[in-house]
């Protein structure tokens, strides 16, 4: 690790300081749309700019790349965040916040799409796994720095605002100033989602309904704790919590799965997290209780991103991971769109409670979805998977190709000799999607 740290550190540092950029101004909005009094459900539609703006991004800015380049995209993006991170002060009401959450968001899609070019360009066959490892631990880290930075100075004040913008514009002094060429980029092939859903009907209904527990989960959280009473300082705990619980539990849950059918291992973990949702709706605990929820929604929901992930490419071939990487997550994209307008519109009907129920709600049906799909598919070995690979909700298609195709080197080799896996497709049960309909 320290080898690659040696060699990506500007990448990486420019990613943490982008990461604090982003964690600290999606809480931050929520709080103060609460000081503006901007009611719950035009709030919900500000957060939902954002997954609006990411999911176009992912569209159009590989096309903007392939005709000017990543330094002009990376640039000029970059700089439109720092300003927009600004604005979002200036003029404190839903529609001009839901324009540039909008804006903001396509603007930190090809943030990442370009700086994940560049760290899979810059790392080799040999340490790839290791970078995309401290790049997924330097995004997650930078999200739960960011809460800490929400209690230097007034949410009604400008100051909040400017350090983000700040940072922001920070993070792309080492990066641009590296000395590595611009990577080759190539735009990912797309696969029909009727294709992509009998490969693995648990994968992208799974994948869409988590988008909406995690755009909720996160999305809402401030907006829902300020409406709450929870005071700055609780709410950025209880946000980090939701992060670093996703930190502490990527890995010991993906080496679990790489040895137990995944679909077990999703119905279980959804379960625990509906049964947290029903926790803090019946008991409504204090602080403490708060923050163990918060870390284990965050605990349950990355894991399970990832393993649907995983899951999915068990029944690819090498050669489709790509477009199957861009096709969920575009499924990813429009669950997520959605997520924060219900959650507020059910927050505006049954109460602050409504934030709970809406998360509850999707990981009974992920539960339910994945108990019936064991009926319909049988099980891999343990041999037949592929490897885990952790991945974080924010990673484009890039990276998540990127992490499935080093997953996959891990797997078994054939008895040729030759040193080369068997294509996870080729192992699998002729009949396995045969007879499936949804």
């Amino acid at each position: 690790m320290t080898s690659v740290m040696r060699s990506t550190w500007p990448l990486l540092m420019g990613v943490l300081f982008l990461m604090v950029g982003n964690g600290m101004h999606g809480t931050l909005l929520g709080i103060r749309g609460e000081i503006e009094h901007i009611g719950t459900f035009h709030m919900s539609v500000v957060m939902s700019g954002y997954y609006g703006g990411f999911l176009l991004g992912s569209l159009i800015v590989p096309n903007i790349i392939h005709n000017v380049g990543h330094v002009r995209v990376f640039a000029a993006l970059g700089s439109m965040i720092s300003a927009i991170l600004v604005l979002f002060a200036i003029g404190p009401n839903w529609i001009s916040w839901t324009i540039l959450r909008f804006l903001i968001g396509f603007c930190f899609c090809g943030v990442y799409i370009t700086a994940e070019s560049w760290l899979n360009e810059s790392s080799t066959n040999e340490n790839r796994g290791k970078t995309l490892a401290a790049y997924m631990i330097m995004q997650l880290l930078g999200i739960v720095a960011a809460q800490a930075l929400l209690n230097v100075g007034d949410p009604a004040g400008f100051l909040l605002f400017a350090i983000p913008s700040v940072l922001v514009s920070l993070a792309f002094t080492p990066i641009l100033l590296s000395a590595r060429p611009a990577p080759r980029f190539e735009t990912i092939k797309r696969m029909s989602f009727s294709r992509l859903y009998r490969a693995s009907p648990l994968g992208c209904v799974g994948v869409f309904l988590m988008g909406g527990v995690f755009a909720a989960l996160a999305g809402m959280s401030a907006v829902w704790g300020a409406r709450v009473g929870l005071s700055v300082a609780e709410i950025s705990i209880f946000v980090a919590a939701i992060y670093a619980g996703g930190l502490v539990l990527q890995y010991p849950l993906g080496w679990v799965s790489d040895r137990y059918d995944r679909r077990k291992l999703v119905m279980l973990l959804a379960a625990t997290g509906a049964l947290t949702t029903v926790f803090v709706v019946v008991l409504q605990p204090g602080g403490a209780g708060l923050v163990l929820a918060g870390a284990v929604l965050g605990g349950v929901s990355h894991p399970i991103y990832a393993m649907l992930l995983a899951y999915t490419n068990d029944y690819l071939d090498q050669s489709d991971m790509a477009a199957a990487s861009a096709g969920l997550l575009f499924i990813y994209g429009l669950g997520s769109l959605g997520g924060p307008i219900i959650t507020g519109w059910l927050m505006g009907v049954t109460g602050p409670d409504g934030y709970w129920i809406y998360m509850g709600v999707l990981l009974v049906a992920v539960t339910a979805y994945a108990a019936w799909r064991m009926t319909r598919r049988p099980a891999l070995t343990a041999d037949e998977q592929g490897s885990y690979a952790a991945i974080g909700t924010n990673a484009t298609a890039l990276v998540v190709e990127a992490a499935l195709d080093e997953a996959q080197s891990d797997t078994p080799s054939d008895e040729s000799g030759d040193g080369q896996a068997e294509p996870l497709a080729e192992r699998k049960p002729d009949d396995a999607e045969s007879s499936d309909t949804v």
